[in-house]
Formats: C-alpha cells, sequence, structure tokens
C-alpha cells in the first residue's frame, strides 16, 4: 500500500514544478504529516525531492529527474480508453486504475502539454443517465465487469423478465454459465452482452435482474468475430421490432410528418415513413404506423395533437374523439372564475 503511494507521489511531482503538503495530502488521501515521511523515505531511497520552506513553499523534484515507472498495466490502458466516462468507471471498479493511467500518462508528457488532460476535461463532458431518473449501481456489477475484463466464465442466477410466474412467490430464476463478451450502458442502464456456455448463443442480459454471479477458474477464449457494438445494434433493433405488435393508420400532416419520430419509437417511426409517401389535396399523408399497443399509441399520439388524425382502428379513433370533445369543452367556453382571498397570494393554501 505504501509503495504504491510513494510511486504514486513521485508521479505527481513528475508531472508538475511543485505541490504543496496539502495539495500531495489530498491527491494521495493521507495527512499532512504522511506527506512529510513519505517526502523522507523518498529522498533517502535516492529520489531527489526537494523541500521549499515558507508559506510558498511546497515539494519538487530537483535536477529535472524522471521515473522510468510510467509503463501502462493493462487494467490501466483499458481504464485509460473509458477516461470520458468517469462515473462508469466508479460503478465497474476501475477508478484506482483511472487515476493511475492518468498519472502515468501525465508523467511522460512533455512539459507543454501537461495540461492536456484538464483542457480535454474542460472541453468534453459525457453524462450518459437519461433525464428524470437517478441511475442505480448494480450491487453486482463489479464482480461481472471483472470477469468481462479477465475473460472467465462465470455462474450466474437471472430473474427472467416478465409477471411472476402463477403460484410463486418471485419471479423465476434462471441459472446458466455464461462467457461475458461485454458490458453496454445504455441511457443508465447496465447491460451483458454473453455467449452461453451451453449453446454457443449470444444473448443480452439486464445486469440488475442477476440474483447471483460466482466467477470460475476456468478462462474462455473470445471469438475474433464478435463485435460488441454490431451486436449490440441488432440486439437493440430487434428488441424494438418484437415489441411492435399492432398497427395504426393514421393521416399526418407535414408537420406530423416531421413530429412523428420524436413522438414514437424510432424503429417504428422508420417503418410507417419508409414507403413512397403520396400527399392528399390538403398535403396530408397516411401511413400505417407499428405500435406496442394501443394504449401506448393513443399516450404518443396525443403528443402530435391535430397534427395527426387516427383512422384506424375505430376503438382508437374513437377514444381520440372523447378526447377532443373534453378539451374542447374544457377549452370552448369561458374561464372559470376564480374568487382568491385579498389578504393571501395566489398559490398560497392554509391558514
Amino acid at each position: 500500500m505504501r509503495a504504491a503511494r510513494l510511486i504514486k507521489m513521485v508521479l505527481l511531482l513528475q508531472s508538475r514544478p511543485s505541490m504543496t503538503a496539502a495539495e500531495l495530502a489530498r491527491e494521495l488521501e493521507v495527512s499532512e504529516r504522511t506527506v512529510t515521511r513519505d517526502a523522507q523515505a523518498l529522498s533517502e531511497a535516492g529520489v531527489p525531492v526537494y523541500a521549499d520552506r515558507g508559506r510558498a513553499g511546497g515539494y519538487r523534484l530537483v535536477g529535472g529527474y524522471r521515473t522510468r515507472l510510467t509503463g501502462l498495466a493493462r487494467s490501466e490502458a483499458e481504464a485509460l480508453f473509458l477516461s470520458g466516462v468517469p462515473w462508469a468507471l466508479r460503478e465497474m471498479g476501475l477508478e484506482d486504475a483511472h487515476s493511475a493511467a492518468r498519472l502515468k500518462v501525465s508523467a511522460a508528457l512533455l512539459p507543454s502539454l501537461r495540461d492536456a488532460p484538464d483542457s480535454a476535461a474542460r472541453r468534453f463532458h459525457l453524462d450518459a443517465p437519461a433525464w428524470f431518473r437517478e441511475p442505480e449501481t448494480p450491487a453486482l456489477l463489479p464482480a461481472v465487469a471483472e470477469a468481462v475484463w479477465d475473460d472467465r466464465r462465470v455462474t450466474a442466477r437471472y430473474r427472467r423478465p416478465g409477471p411472476e410466474p402463477e403460484g410463486r412467490a418471485g419471479a423465476e430464476e434462471v441459472q446458466r454459465v455464461l462467457e461475458p463478451y461485454g458490458l453496454v450502458l445504455k441511457a443508465g442502464v447496465w447491460y451483458l452482452c454473453a455467449r452461453v456456455a451451453d449453446t454457443g448463443s449470444f444473448r443480452t442480459y439486464r445486469i440488475d435482474r442477476f440474483g447471483a454471479v460466482e466467477a470460475l477458474e476456468e478462462r474462455f477464449t473470445r471469438d475474433p468475430e464478435f463485435d460488441l457494438p454490431g451486436h449490440w445494434a441488432e440486439q437493440a433493433e430487434r428488441f424494438a421490432r418484437s415489441i411492435l405488435r399492432a398497427e395504426v393508420v393514421v393521416r399526418l400532416s407535414p408537420e406530423g410528418v416531421r413530429m412523428l419520430r420524436y413522438a414514437v419509437d424510432p424503429v417504428a417511426a422508420r417503418e410507417a415513413l419508409s414507403g413512397p409517401l403520396e400527399p392528399d389535396v390538403t398535403g396530408w399523408v397516411t401511413v400505417t404506423l407499428p405500435v406496442e399497443s394501443e394504449e401506448v399509441a393513443h399516450a404518443q399520439l396525443t403528443a402530435l395533437g391535430a397534427e395527426a388524425e387516427v383512422l384506424a382502428p375505430e376503438g382508437l379513433r374513437e377514444r381520440f374523439a372523447r378526447d377532443a370533445a373534453r378539451l374542447a369543452a374544457l377549452y370552448g367556453g369561458p374561464r372559470p372564475h376564480r374568487r382568491t382571498d385579498p389578504g393571501r397570494r395566489p398559490g398560497r393554501t392554509g391558514a
């Protein structure tokens, strides 16, 4: 533990002209007294650490000293390529490897380039989770991530999605031996792309549905043809199509055509607008839109307002007609008069 801290201290001093004891203590997560002892230990070991006294003093390396301890370990190199998603690194248990890799790279840079990491951080930030959702870290994510990096088979218990089986207390669980190929972070949700050991087929699992994960001693040999981004794109497209089990016939204004891709699933919008669009005399077009259900279609197409008219199925059209009648009743007459207490500001309640 101390040896790693001493190496980190040397790399910190090598990457900057000088650092105060307080700055070093903060970076190393120790006390200033420990920093003083560590600096003395380095000096006794032959590392030329010099202490400048006074209020503006600090520690620095003398004589252009350069350590050769800048070779990246595999985990550090892998973490460095994920440096745009620091919170994801924390969730996978790679934060320390990422910090060490950044220090080693900074120490190896020319003095004129040592502001590059901070310069990049000021210009780019990735916020992966979706809006209005607090991201939750699956408890088993670090264990799964370690198996992914180590190409190690795992035994996993997985809760299948869907309604709970009748007569059972909880969701059905299955046990599989998996070869974990890769992790995907989609809108704040973690997924594992893995090959099932006994069938050789690739499947995708939500990590928060794992009940248990145990790494095995046995490692697996990766298929060199496997492409994680391509596999994920194919699976996502297949999933999106699988839930589109119903169809709606709808007329769209030119503005409705433009807004459709923002109101419904992108796969559904592409299919609806893929064919030749023949506007009628009013400029509107009629399309067949694949949807998950009439309930979902009602919620999605409501966002288009008067830019869309449902023609079929009849039940959904009647539902929009009832909505329109209710809206006309709300907005067609005079605005209701609200009597307020002169001594109370509008919007306040209570005594």
